[in-house]
């Protein structure tokens, strides 16, 4: 009768030959070259039994015999690990016995109806001999179907041509357990594209050759030349048809089992999730005392400092929730501010519930670590609604020390975004904390406590708060409103309503009340990125010359950054500049010192990065604010790396000056805000009211004050792939930042002089390890990328005249860069190959120009200052 499955003929032995080989590599690198192994046996096929009622339905025996194991490429003796080892050494006795243990397959209609093989075995052999039967599986008709197999529940399509049938195999539609995660922004991830397909030969109803080929490929989003393939590829070849046993009479199927072994058993065909146990790994605390000299504050800017912290990550995800306790407990202070970034950066249950039993939140002794376990919790890069869960509940009991529970619930914010970013704005926990936050911000009374509710939004940026951080905006004052305002900036356009633009409108022209510059500044800027209208963008061009002294400078430098560096609303300023009116000469040729400018650090193929600065002074001179952010991108996603804001006001009377109109009644203050990766910090104050300031200035040492230093995971990347021939593969990804901002604000009253520095040290490393683990060898290939490098940002006011000078200095120090491979194959006893190519390099550095009219600034400035050799103060 006709079959639509394979059929195999009575009486026959079919002896196959099989091999299964890996393949691990850079991307682009021939498969000549590369690290692997192959496994190679004879395969033995026979029919036991076929129903008499459906000939289609066959019960079909196969047995691996003459195992072999080598490399996958040929290799010098001295390079081999499996030379002079024979394959039960290799495999070991055991593993041996149980892979030569036949399996029984029921093909109905030429799939795997059943899997019968024996309960105990071990998972590693089970799945070898899966994916084996997995082969057997094909359809003789062409089409697209789901099915089961060893990659889990897949789409199939079939292509059938005469005697040739091809199978191609969605891995991405693949349902089956997975374990890993992945980084919470894309540019910082790893992306990966995934292929099977395997080529069916027929001769006389059955199987004369199969070719299987299955592709993985990694890539780092942010430099996509870094990155990793698995290739796995199967043969099975048909050598001899001999006579065989005959078939067994029996009418079911399980009788037929429980006549061959009665300890066969039906097993799913989907393979078993295992992992093989580490023999030599050393402890969490001897790898801690491995890497901890590299992990003091004072190295917190090299390299070496960011590679520890990522395996001492690895390791402590590995961790009981004792043994992690035993280190931070017996950790002195200068080193337990890193052990916290990494212990909360693991993200597993039990380094959670270690660093929240080690942390008293009602002991102020401890309030730094509390911080930095905070900013650890806000840089999550995959955190879980348990970790928010467990912030809600900290944030509603005792916190001894205010600036903690302002960064507490600033945190929470940070977490609800990210939570709602994947899909879980529905969940209880963050319900709950979105719920606290706004009932909160509108029962406040103190001033303090509206800040701390508006910075949580600023992170959370849920749409349903925009409507109170308009009311904020508007008919608040200084920096209430102001943070409102930064807070709505943060809005992707598309959230921006039309009563949003109405009530920026009504701010920037002071249509209901008297606004401070910066809030005005800043609702002008949100207008002009929110694809303003031609009446909107016309206006503000019609408002520069009414404006403030400083403030008209600002704008029409705000103006021609638009068009300077092509920004979406470019087209419409072009178009109401055409309108004469707006255009006149006398308009556009504002003096003043304020300024705003974009350009680009870097320009590559996968991503690029830009930085801003702009400067707000008032009209006698005094910093305002200065706002400098690095956003990088790439064609579907953006970063903002970092912000550094410094805002002065009420300074005037230190230089005896007279207050800007609507400023006068303004308190002395100075402080910094910063946003790290999306983050929005809690701000810090240099100095509040006039009597804090004056003491600090006749002490300033012109020390930079220090904003942010610790360490961040970046890309956390982990995936568990299962291949088709039966190993399981892992790719780990991890990018760590050592980082080191520091700012401080110097005046000279003597000179008239003062002096903003902000320095960012930063050191990078990023370390991939894509590897195929049988439980007999190991293969993969690492790839490490590091860099260091310092960007230095210094801008110098000189105010004994109007305009006073301006020069802002852009610079970053050349900076050294290393990229290394490495390939490897390792057996269990410890026998290694390993090859490694890499590179170092310096990169040149670099001086940002800033627009012409600072670099003739700054030459006024440096000869003014080779006049007077002394120094400040």
């Amino acid at each position: 009768g006709h079959t639509t499955g394979p059929s195999l003929n009575n009486d026959k032995l079919y002896k196959f030959a099989y091999s299964a080989e890996v393949y691990v590599d850079r991307v682009k690198a021939s498969l000549q070259k590369s690290a692997g192994y192959r496994f190679s046996s004879g395969v033995d096929v026979n029919l036991l039994w076929r129903n008499p009622d459906n000939d289609d339905d066959q019960l079909v025996k196969v047995m691996i015999r003459d195992v072999k194991v080598e490399n996958v490429n040929e290799r010098p003796a001295a390079k081999n690990i499996f030379k002079g080892k024979s394959t039960e050494k290799i495999i070991g006795k055991e593993y041996l016995e149980a892979l030569q243990r036949p399996i029984v397959l029921e093909l109905v209609r030429g799939k795997v109806k059943n899997f019968y093989s024996y309960q105990n075995e071990p998972g590693f052999t089970q799945n070898i001999k899966r994916g084996l039967a997995s082969l057997f599986q094909l359809q003789l008709h062409s089409g697209d179907v789901r099915e089961v197999d060893i990659s889990g529940k897949c789409n199939t399509t079939y292509q059938v041509r005469q005697d040739q049938v091809t199978k191609i195999k969605a891995l991405d539609s693949c349902e089956i357990e997975k374990q890993g995660f992945t980084s919470h922004n894309q540019i910082l991830d790893v992306s990966t594209k995934a292929t099977s397909a395997t080529i069916y030969v027929l001769e006389d109803s059955f199987i004369k050759s199969i070719k299987a080929e299955e592709n993985y490929v990694l890539l780092l989003n942010s430099r996509r030349k870094t990155g990793a393939k698995i290739v796995s590829k199967q043969r099975l070849e048909l050598k001899s048809v001999q006579a065989g046993p005959g078939l067994i009479a029996e009418k079911q199927v399980a009788s037929v089992i429980k006549t061959l072994d009665s300890s066969y058993t039906a097993v799913p065909l989907v393979a078993e999730p295992v992992k093989s146990k580490c023999k030599k790994c050393p402890s969490l605390s001897k790898h801690w005392q491995s890497i901890r000299e590299h992990m003091y504050p004072e190295k917190l800017s090299k390299a070496e400092a960011a590679r520890s912290f990522l395996s001492f990550i690895q390791n402590i995800r590995k961790a009981t929730k004792e043994d992690i306790l035993k280190i931070i407990r017996s950790e002195n202070k200068e080193l337990l501010p890193q052990v916290v970034d990494a212990v909360t950066s693991a993200q597993t249950p039990e380094s959670l519930e270690a660093v929240l039993e080690f942390l008293d939140f009602k002991d102020t002794s401890t309030s730094a670590l509390q911080e930095r376990f905070l900013y650890a919790c806000g840089f999550a890069s995959h955190p879980s609604e348990v970790l928010l869960k467990t912030l809600t509940a900290k944030f509603k009991g005792d916190i001894a020390n205010e600036e903690i529970r302002e960064t507490l619930v600033i945190v929470m914010g940070a977490l609800i975004r990210k939570l709602c970013d994947r899909e879980g704005c529905k969940l209880p926990a963050v319900v709950e904390a979105k719920r606290l936050i706004l009932n909160r911000l509108e029962k406040a009374k103190k001033d303090d406590n509206v800040r701390m509710y508006l910075l949580a939004l600023k992170n959370a940026l849920l749409p349903e708060a925009i409507p109170l951080l308009l009311k904020y905006a508007e008919s608040e004052e200084g920096s209430i409103s102001n943070l409102a305002a930064t807070a709505l900036q943060r809005y992707e356009p598309s959230f921006l309503t039309k009563e949003v633009k109405e009530t920026m409108n009504r701010i920037y022209h002071q249509n209901r009340k008297v606004h401070e510059k910066t809030v005005r500044t800043t609702a002008a800027a949100i207008i002009l990125s929110s694809n303003p209208s031609y009446m909107e963008v016309k206006n503000i061009l019609l408002s520069i010359g009414e404006l403030p002294l400083e403030m008209n400078k600002y704008m029409l430098s705000m103006i021609q950054d638009i068009l300077h560096f092509e920004m979406p609303s470019s087209k419409t300023v072009r178009q109401v500049l055409k309108d004469m009116r707006a255009h006149n000469y006398d308009r556009f040729s504002k003096m003043g010192s304020s300024s705003a400018y974009s350009g680009y650090i870097t320009r590559g193929p996968d991503v690029s990065s830009t930085y801003s600065l702009d400067i707000l002074y008032s009209g006698s001179g005094i910093l305002r604010r200065s706002n400098m952010n690095i956003h990088i991108f790439d064609r579907n996603a953006e970063l903002h790396a970092s912000q550094v804001v410094i805002e002065a006001q009420g300074l005037e009377s230190i230089i005896a000056a007279t207050p800007d109109e609507g400023e006068e009644n303004l308190d002395s203050f100075a402080g910094m805000s910063a946003i790290l990766f999306d983050v929005q910090l809690r701000p810090v104050t240099f100095f509040q009211g006039y009597g804090d300031l004056m003491s600090k200035m006749l002490s300033a040492t012109g020390d930079p004050i220090n904003v942010v230093k610790g360490l961040v995971l970046l890309t956390d990347y982990s995936q568990e792939i299962q291949l088709q021939s039966g190993p399981r593969a892992s790719a780990e990804f991890l990018g760590g930042l050592a980082i080191d901002i520091s700012g401080g604000m110097e005046f000279s009253l003597w000179y008239r002089e003062s002096k903003t520095n902000i320095k960012n040290r930063v050191a990078m490393f990023i370390a991939g390890n894509t590897e195929v683990d049988s439980f007999f060898v190991k293969t993969g290939v690492e790839t490490t990328l590091e860099i260091e490098t310092t960007l230095d940002f210094i801008s110098t006011v000189q105010f004994s005249q109007y305009p006073f000078l301006v020069c802002m200095q852009m610079d970053r120090v050349e900076s050294p860069f290393r990229h290394y491979v490495t390939k490897y194959e390792s057996l269990p006893s410890g026998r290694r190959y390993t090859a490694r190519r890499g590179k170092a390099e310096l990169l040149a550095g670099n001086e940002y120009p800033l627009h012409q009219e600072n670099s003739n600034m700054c030459r006024k400035v440096f000869d003014a200052k080779s006049d007077s050799s002394s120094n400040w103060f």
